[in-house]
């Protein structure tokens, strides 16, 4: 697949950015920015996505996940089939670990505090309750993925660029992504 925006970055057939974060540092968003910018795919199946398939409640869907690890893996693997399909951002919590032969791995942080904001203004609630429910699924994401890959969610010192995003609006990092693809990545313009 080449870009479709004459003017804009020429991305190779096969070229992919996996961006990771936990749950309210802005790896949908982004994603979807960065995807769009480069005329390229995006891959962003999510555990919501899969438990609309399945017929669940997301909270549902979560909690089969903490039992049945065949949901995670799933999860997954369809995730780095549909990224490796064409040129693509693929988000996800383990895009980065997942997609090992990504071009440029990305990984999102944030305070929990603002991680808690930003889900309480997406879905309402209280914040007290967010920032509770976040620092919690922080916990069991973390002890899955670790049971089933062995994946330390909270090591991302390998990423070729980490973007605390608390104080950067979508926009402005989907531009430093997109300036270190063009740098490093064989994006041209």
């Amino acid at each position: 697949m080449s870009n479709s925006i004459s003017d804009g970055p020429k991305v190779p057939e096969h070229f992919n950015i996996a961006i990771s974060g936990k749950s309210g540092c802005g790896n949908s968003t982004v994603s979807r920015l960065c995807a769009e910018y480069l005329g390229i795919g995006l891959v962003n199946f999510t555990f919501r996505q899969l438990a609309e398939e399945k017929g669940v409640d997301f909270r549902t869907m979560c909690a089969m996940a903490e039992e049945d690890t065949e949901i995670d893996r799933e999860l997954d693997r369809r995730q780095v089939e549909m990224a490796r399909e064409e040129a693509s951002v693929l988000g996800s919590r383990l895009a980065i670990w997942m997609l090992d032969d990504a071009d440029l791995k990305v990984y999102l942080e944030a305070s929990p505090e603002v991680r808690a904001q930003r889900v309480f203004k997406r879905e309402g609630g209280s914040l007290e309750k967010r920032l509770k429910e976040t620092a919690e699924r922080d916990r069991r994401d973390h002890d899955r993925y670790m049971k089933i890959y062995g994946i330390d969610n909270d090591d991302y010192s390998f990423a070729d660029l980490i973007i605390n995003t608390d104080k950067l609006d979508p926009e402005d990092i989907m531009k430093m992504i997109v300036g270190r693809a063009l740098q490093d990545c064989r994006v041209s313009l």
